[in-house]
């Protein structure tokens, strides 16, 4: 069995829509927020692409829970996908979205601080039996296939134990996004007498955040934003293709969650009418930390051409994702959606000031009282009774 797995160890499965060579063509190419032009800049645009982290199945991981799978091959690609985004969303918080990767290059301590966060290993926060376990709370068992949403969940409720990222996770509900709910979780107050009793987490960001800030001012709390949505019933609505498009563009973007049906994918940009993705269908052998402390990154960056397949092949079930640093990357956001989204007949999401007066108060999410901090928490199933399962999203009209 292992030799099986070795000889397709570096396989990618293709299919018929996938387009691999770029056309020789004038048009634009967009990669998460960035503009490529194909005919002059095609070495740009690949040293671009191949800079993102690239998480794929592996194998030979110690059991997930101490006794489940070593590897997630066949049900981990949505989980990678979850990964891909949010480790994107680190590098913009910590080394800018024009930072570049080159093999074999000397990285910043930053650089391998996220990779270090993302190693199948159960004491690393972002692991793949981190999330795994987690998602017993949301209602998947350990090897069940995850979708979009399930994903953003998982990420939002592990994020509170990720101290040194201190990220704000909003992941929207019904297909709104609420101004006023983005604030209240991503306006911290700096560290003073008033801060006194307030969650680790917090006081930490606040002092962080407060160096050079006048006193009683709010920071702002970097934010992951995601937005997961239903773009039709068994297909994507072709009305939803301009916007789709759209979100690729913003310089916020982190890209989208989505595929085909038990098959997931990174998608990170577009040429005309085909997106441009990340596949994580590559069983690769368990990275660990070497003995200096640092991680071999050589299989954590897909250096082969990237695929594309035609945005109208997507299945309708995606989560859109975005990253802002500050308080003025949101509002910029916020200004282009109500510029480029909402101005259609059928909005792709709706961007609201205040909250639904039919939803519930709004709540920021916080980690449970418990007696160890960091990924270290999510040892057992058991622990996770204090997290509230959360609904699905609603279709949209189609």
């Amino acid at each position: 069995m292992e030799s099986v797995l070795s000889k397709y160890e570096n396989q990618i499965t293709i299919f018929a829509d996938y387009l691999e060579e770029f056309p020789d063509t004038d048009e634009l190419v967009w990669i998460l927020g960035k503009q490529h032009l194909l005919k002059t800049e095609k070495s740009k645009l690949l040293s671009d692409i191949s800079a993102r982290l690239w998480f794929t199945y592996r194998r030979k991981f110690s059991p997930i829970g101490g006794t489940g799978p070593s590897s997630d091959a066949g049900w981990g690609c949505m989980l990678r996908c979850g990964q891909m985004m949010l480790a994107q969303a680190l590098i913009c918080r910590h080394l800018g979205r024009d930072w570049n990767w080159e093999k074999q290059k000397e990285q910043p301590k930053e650089y391998q601080q996220i990779l270090q966060c993302f190693l199948d290993r159960k004491d690393c926060c972002y692991s793949i039996h981190q999330m795994a376990q987690m998602g017993v709370g949301e209602g998947k068992s350990i090897g069940e296939w995850f979708g979009p949403n399930t994903v953003a969940q998982v990420l939002k409720k592990l994020a509170l134990f990720d101290e040194w990222n201190s990220l704000a996770v909003y992941v929207s509900m019904d297909n709104t996004v609420v101004i006023e709910d983005i604030k209240k979780m991503c306006c911290v107050l700096p560290l003073s007498a008033d801060t006194v009793g307030e969650s680790p987490a917090d006081t930490l960001n606040a002092s962080n955040q407060s160096k050079g800030t006048p006193a009683g001012r709010p920071t702002w709390k970097p934010l992951l934003l995601i937005v997961p949505l239903r773009l039709g019933i068994n297909q994507i609505n072709p009305v939803y293709v301009d916007a789709f498009k759209e979100c690729f563009k913003m310089p916020q973007s982190l890209g989208a969650l989505g595929g085909k049906p038990n098959n997931a994918y990174y998608f990170i940009g577009f040429l005309g009418n085909e997106l441009i993705f990340l596949d994580p269908h590559t069983t690769q052998t368990f990275v660990d930390t070497e003995e200096n402390g640092t991680v071999d990154d050589q299989t954590f960056h897909c250096l082969q051409s990237p695929q594309r397949m035609n945005i109208l092949n997507l299945d309708p079930s995606v989560a859109l994702g975005f990253f802002c640093k500050e308080e003025k990357d949101f509002d910029s956001w916020c200004s282009l959606v109500q510029k480029e989204i909402l101005k259609e007949n059928l909005r792709m999401f709706e961007l609201v000031q205040k909250r639904p007066s039919h939803w519930p108060p709004f709540v920021p999410p916080a980690k449970p009282e418990v007696t160890t901090t960091g990924a270290e928490f999510i040892d057992s199933t058991e622990q996770l009774e204090e997290f509230d399962l959360e609904e699905d999203f609603e279709i949209l009209s189609v």
